[in-house]
């Protein structure tokens, strides 16, 4: 799918896990309505679920948005659970989630316009890449 017109930039967000709840990671990438990369980003999560490295992803990559002063974005991941609890289609019942879910929901009341869609997996490569990669480069930095 192709961003809406009134999109400024589009959000790629992925976050990993190695085995559920183990080191994991969120990565993200940002594009302008045209499809060329303005941004790439990745953070280390810790051990945490692969929902909430989602989350974290998602919440990262609003966080760039916000502070280049975006005002129109368009999210693309693939995490159907995060998507339909953003759009209110699902409820949040996880306890872990509904702090990040608020948080979410807060930072995109500063956004004139916003939208999220759900992607397959084979359209979000580059984020999911990176997600790994910052799981992979803290594994390689332990002792």
């Amino acid at each position: 799918m192709t961003a809406q017109p009134s999109t400024s930039i589009v959000i790629n967000t992925d976050g990993a896990s190695k085995k559920n709840g183990g080191p994991s990671g969120a990565g993200v990438v940002i594009s302008d309505k045209h499809g060329r990369v303005l941004a790439r980003d990745l953070l280390y999560l810790g051990e945490v679920t692969n929902n909430v490295a989602e989350y974290r992803a998602l919440i990262l990559g609003l966080k760039f948005a916000q502070r280049q002063g975006h005002q129109r974005i368009l999210v693309q991941a693939d995490a159907e659970l995060v998507v339909k609890q953003v759009r209110g289609e699902y409820r949040v019942r996880d306890a872990k989630l509904k702090p990040l879910h608020r948080q979410t929901m807060a930072m995109l009341d500063h956004f004139r316009h916003w939208a999220i869609e759900h992607i397959p997996r084979s359209q979000n490569k580059e984020a999911d890449r990176l997600a790994n990669k910052a799981i992979d480069r803290h594994l390689s930095q332990r002792p």
